[in-house]
Order: C-alpha cells, then structure tokens, then sequence
C-alpha cells in the first residue's frame, strides 16, 4: 500500500507520517511535498498513490490548484485547520475531512472509511494495532536484587515460582525451593510482575504459572493450588479473585 503526504508545515507532515507507520505498518509513504507545483509533478510523473493526505493551504497556494492541472484517481483524505473548504473537498474525489491537530480516533475512523473501498487483502488490520498502541504491555520486572547478610544477588524474575508473605515479611521463592526475603510490597509486584506469567491468588501469594501443580475445586467455589516447590500453607484463591484467575489461566 502506498501513500503520499501534502503538507507545507513540517512538524505535522512527520507527526502524521508517524501516527500512519503505526497504524499501517506495511505502507510505504511515497514522499512528503510541501507545494502545488510539486504536487502536480509529482502527479504527471509517477504512479497514483493508493491514498493521499492533503493539506488545502499549502505553501505557494490553495491545493484545489491541483486537480485543476492532473487528473486525480485516488482517494484523498482532506487535512486542515479549516472547516470553511468541506463542502469543496467533497467535489472533488474526497473520502474525509480531518481538522488539525488530526487525533487517532479520528484518524482510525478516516481509515476505516478508506477500508470500504478497497480488498480486505491489502489493507493491515489497523484497529487492532492501533488498540495495541494504546495499551503496550510493560513487560514488567526482569531482575530482582535480594540481600542475604552481607552479600547480595541478582535473581531473574523468571526463575522464582511465587512470592509469598509471612510473618509481614515478602519472600521470593525460586523454583529451586530456597527462601529469599525480598525489600517489595505485595502491592509493588502484582502492578510490576508480568501479568502474563504472574497472578496474585490471595492477599498472601504471588504464583507463577509455570509453579502450577495441580488444581482443585475448594468450599464457596474457589480453587485450591498445589505449587511446585510446595508451599507451606494452603493456597486457595480468594472469592473476589477466582473468576479472575480462571480467565488469567486462559491467557485473557
């Protein structure tokens, strides 16, 4: 998919050429020109475009100048400060009308509109990556430092099989089975673990799925979690929290 840029104001010509790499990753965008006269050069010499975003005041002149030159097949979707051209953009072959500063949602439903008038084949799924854009998961701690007396490790995070409170004491335990007391709240690892490996089944415990032993069905329906290496008191998600951990055990 290939697109062009008219715009004569360069912060907004690379604001919008970033905002469309994310939300078409595989387009290539043909070029930014900033004039009439090199749009319409740029018309006579080269291939149409699959979509073009276009600035109505450009730096030598109004941009209807140039469907008066070339002819223009392509979609064009109208980018300006000013909604007074409207109606004159749609005369022309316009699909939208963006006012400036051109936001995502309304970019998204611009492209959408664009969508209708193509094959499903060329075109990314933009909603989807523009959903993903908006909530880029953290991947969460890497590494955590304990202090054993005087000396001090580093332990990678994927290596600990749960966190567990005791005694108001938090402990990280490693899949190797040992016991180290870690200088984090509770509160602290369940916002910053990774939610995709990491559930905290009670107020009490942390698990990581790859500890996961076996499961059981437990009184007011909650679920009892036998962990590897063992812990010493049960495990037993909490009511509030089962439905939650059914879901999270699902990879939702």
């Amino acid at each position: 998919m290939k697109l062009l840029i008219i715009e004569d104001e360069p912060a907004t010509a690379k604001r919008l050429e970033k905002m469309l790499a994310e939300l078409l990753p595989e387009a290539r965008n043909m070029g930014i020109i900033d004039t009439v006269e090199e749009s319409i050069v740029f018309f006579q010499k080269n291939t149409e475009p699959d979509l073009v975003f276009m600035d109505i005041h450009l730096a030598d002149g109004n941009s209807f100048e140039i469907f008066e030159k070339v002819e223009i097949n392509c979609p064009v979707i109208f980018t300006t400060a000013y909604d007074q051209y409207a109606i004159k953009a749609f005369k022309v072959n316009s699909i939208d009308y963006l006012l400036k500063p051109i936001k995502q949602p309304e970019l998204v439903k611009s492209l959408k509109k664009f969508q209708k008038n193509i094959t499903p084949a060329v075109f990314p799924d933009y909603k989807k990556i523009a959903e993903l854009l908006q909530s880029k998961p953290d991947a969460g701690l890497k590494r955590i430092v304990v202090k054993i007396g005087q000396s001090i490790k580093a332990l990678e995070v994927s290596e600990i099989a749960y966190f567990v409170v005791e005694n108001k004491t938090v402990y990280a335990v490693p899949k190797t089975g040992s016991r180290l007391p870690v200088e984090f709240t509770m509160d602290f690892l369940e916002k910053e673990l990774d939610t995709e490996q990491f559930f905290r089944v009670n107020r009490s415990i942390i698990i990581s799925f790859d500890a996961i032993n076996s499961m059981f069905s437990y009184s007011k329906s909650r679920i009892k979690i036998l962990l590897k290496p063992e812990c010493s008191d049960d495990v037993v998600t909490s009511s509030e929290r089962t439905s939650q951990f059914k879901e999270w055990l699902k990879g939702k």
